[in-house]
């Protein structure tokens, strides 16, 4: 069954308030993607609006990258301050830790100076990788060997990590509601959170509950980061979580309430293919940093 309408029912009520996670990056990121190398290559960080303040990269997509492209990767994270989104740490699997690997991207994130690493609270491997981001089951046992298994990248990359909130499609099992899963995988691992809000709409829509009380009943003082993308509108009832065109009104006007809720939390735009001109990706990035301002300003109104 999918989770119930009232997406906050049952959850600790822990969601009140602004983020209390310090972050080391700030402003509106976007993903690096091989197609932005040459159009960013002569560009710098930036807080105006329309300005690029962070990159984010999938670390096992450069983690063993040497000659040209590894000379420019490490000319961009000299130059931009980056947070990474893994793709393979595979954290719900029922393979053991792949450790081997968790040792060599603490090397990667040491070399390049990055605190921030992030994965999908997925799994994706087993005996093989499957190239698929698979849901964990809502369960309690779930809820305790995935922490179990966060302590243990955490110790290993003496970092704290962050975990997203993924889109799914079926869940495997649904003795938890998605939001009191995530809320006790958090708590229980202590770690943070990545909010995903184009994945809550996703989500809320596929599965019927209201996308503004599910990010109400969040942890928000766990939230490290936020990412925003679009999606495919397959349906009414569907939505499919695609990073492969605009973001959609619902999520811009999820985002802002986000804001009102966090604070202008750091927000990384997701374009992985469809890819439009820089130009375009600034409009966007432009939007982001207009919501931050908004919320900064409702804030000292507040204050």
């Amino acid at each position: 069954a999918a989770a119930s309408s009232n997406a906050a029912a049952g959850a600790p009520d822990r969601g009140h308030g602004m983020s209390h996670v310090t972050p080391h990056v700030r402003g509106a990121g976007l993903g690096l993607r091989r197609a932005l190398m040459g159009p960013l290559a002569d560009q710098a960080p930036g807080q105006r609006e329309g300005d690029i303040g962070f990159l984010e990269v999938a670390p096992e997509n450069w983690m063993d990258i040497g000659g040209r492209l590894g000379r420019q990767f490490r000319a961009f994270t000299e130059r931009f301050p980056f947070v990474t989104h893994g793709l393979s740490l595979s954290i719900g699997s029922p393979a053991a830790l792949d450790e081997a690997f968790v040792h060599r991207l603490k090397r990667f994130l040491d070399t390049h100076g990055i605190a921030d690493y992030t994965e999908h609270l997925t799994w994706c491997s087993d005996d093989a990788h499957l190239y698929d981001l698979m849901p964990v089951p809502f369960t309690e046992a779930a809820v305790q060997y995935v922490a179990d298994r966060v302590q243990r990248v955490q110790d290993i990359l003496q970092r704290r990590i962050a975990l997203e909130n993924a889109s799914y499609y079926a869940p495997l099992a649904t003795e938890l509601s998605e939001l009191e899963f995530i809320t006790a995988v958090i708590d229980r691992a202590d770690c943070d959170l990545l909010l995903d809000v184009n994945n809550v709409i996703v989500n809320s829509i596929n599965h019927r509950y209201d996308a503004t009380a599910f990010i109400d009943a969040l942890p928000g003082d766990r939230v490290r980061y936020l990412h925003v993308a679009g999606h495919y509108h397959e349906a009414e009832d569907l939505r499919v979580d695609t990073h492969g065109s605009d973001v959609s009104d619902p999520v811009w006007a999820l985002l802002s309430h986000t804001y009102a809720r966090l604070g202008p939390v750091p927000t990384l735009l997701e374009r992985d293919f469809n890819i439009p001109p820089l130009d375009a990706l600034r409009g966007e990035l432009g939007e982001i940093h207009r919501r931050q301002q908004a919320a900064d300003g409702a804030a000292a109104l507040r204050a």
